[in-house]
């Protein structure tokens, strides 16, 4: 009986020994070990193993006049409104600018999240104009850190306004100009963005001989946030060689969204829209107050629907 309480002691003994060399091992080892960190780190991991794309870079597909880098997305329809009145020094007899006006109406389309389409009408030049935006590049961090976005966009522009009489016969073509663009953006933070509009005007006939038919220009724009739905915007195109009587274009203006669309309101030495116009047949100052107040209304439509993902 005495040898059967010793082996009951013994075993005892024995377990509580084996509990506390584990205790003490847990111990030490919780010490060496955060768990905090360790979540972080396979935080990282697995963001390094997703691709983020940057979105909004812009608030609209267009910064004022020109193209931004932002695409209508894929089975979208987007109705734009682009109205500019007449000169702000044209005085009170026109109502400072507000009796005059011109406007262009477009339809954009989303074939893909990549390609987008357009048309429009100006009344200015009455002009019918078409263009394509595609995505090259795609401003993303994780998997595939890419530090900028980059489109190209090239557009086509028809102007059926009846010139003067001429002896010599006029082709359809020569009323065709184009402008092709490389569109380069960066978002910098949810506060600012900013892009570099490469440009290449192309007139199928010119005036005289001294007129070159190609056009170049570098355009500039910047987005600057000032509260959840309110935007700053900037636009200027910086001409190689301007046309005799022209000038560079620049464009200040704000983006609000009001939801469903976004409203634009900006002031501009342009009074053309389309890209031929405003680039490079600009001929206000914002010297001598020969600016225009404008809008711009966007209003888009889903005409085909996403297919869910189970």
């Amino acid at each position: 009986m005495k040898l059967f309480v010793r082996m009951i002691r013994f075993q005892g003994g024995l377990i509580a020994l084996l509990i506390g060399i584990c205790a003490t091992a847990f111990k030490a080892n919780a010490q060496n070990v955060d768990l905090f960190k360790m979540q972080d780190e396979q935080n990282k991991k697995d963001a390094k193993e997703k691709t983020d794309i940057t979105t909004s870079i812009f608030k609209t597909t267009r910064l004022i006049n020109g193209q931004s880098i932002e695409n209508t997305g894929a089975g979208i329809l987007d109705l734009k409104i682009s109205h500019r009145f007449g000169t702000v020094n044209s005085g009170a007899y026109n109502f400072y600018g507000l009796d005059q006006a011109s406007m262009r109406i477009g339809l954009d389309y989303g074939i893909t999240d990549r390609l987008e389409i357009g048309v429009g009408r100006s009344t200015y030049n009455k002009e019918f104009d078409g263009f394509f935006k595609l995505r090259i590049l795609r401003q993303s961090t994780g998997k595939v850190n890419m530090p900028i976005s980059i489109s190209i966009a090239s557009t086509a522009m028809l102007s059926t306004i009846k010139g003067p009489s001429v002896s010599y016969p006029i082709n359809f073509s020569d009323h065709l100009n184009f402008a092709n663009q490389v569109l380069i953006a960066r978002k910098f933070g949810d506060y600012f963005s900013f892009q570099l509009t490469p440009t290449m005007v192309h007139y199928n006939i010119v005036a005289t001989k001294a007129i070159p038919n190609d056009l170049y220009s570098l355009g500039t724009g910047f987005r600057l946030r000032l509260s959840k739905r309110v935007n700053l915007t900037g636009e200027y195109y910086y001409q190689q060689h301007p046309l005799q009587g022209y000038h560079n274009p620049v464009s200040l203006g704000f983006d609000i969204e009001t939801g469903g669309h976004v409203f634009q309101l900006h002031f501009t030495n342009s009074t053309g829209i389309n890209e031929r116009s405003f680039i490079t047949q600009t001929d206000g100052r914002w010297q001598n107050g020969a600016v225009h107040f404008g809008f711009n209304i966007s209003r888009v439509f889903t005409i085909v629907k996403r297919k869910s993902v189970k």
